[in-house]
């Protein structure tokens, strides 16, 4: 497994109090398969918290990606949603850990959010 997929991991527990606002929680099951091995990552996910485990545990749910488009997610370089999209990854049970957990995927280089390029925008027109 890649370092910078170890390094997401390690980063979740100190993320999660900016990016776990809403009342959501439940475990997430993280499947990355490379060739015929699939490492498995287990996640409970709460208000504010996150814990990260090896240890396998009942699940909400399942996200299962290749370990290769993880590290693509975790770089930045693709998008979960997209990769669900194009059927690359695989998602089921409760849609709302996927949606939570996705926003801890950094956005890919030179992405702007949209409010901040019309701010500009309204700025320079004045």
């Amino acid at each position: 497994m890649g370092e910078a997929i170890e390094r997401f991991f390690a980063s979740l527990p100190a993320r999660a109090p900016a990016v776990l606002r809403g009342p959501t929680r439940g475990r997430l099951q993280l499947d990355l398969t490379t060739g015929n091995r699939t490492e498995h990552w287990f996640l409970e996910i709460a208000p504010g918290t996150i814990q990260v485990s090896r240890e396998q545990l009942p699940a909400d749910a399942v996200f299962t990606i290749s370990a290769e488009l993880f590290e693509e997610l975790v770089t930045g370089r693709e998008a979960a949603m997209a990769a669900v999209l194009r059927n690359e990854a695989t998602f089921s049970g409760n849609v709302v850990l996927f949606l939570m957990f996705r926003r801890f995927f950094p956005d890919p280089p030179g992405v702007r959010d949209p409010r901040e390029s019309a701010r500009e925008h309204v700025r320079r027109s004045a």
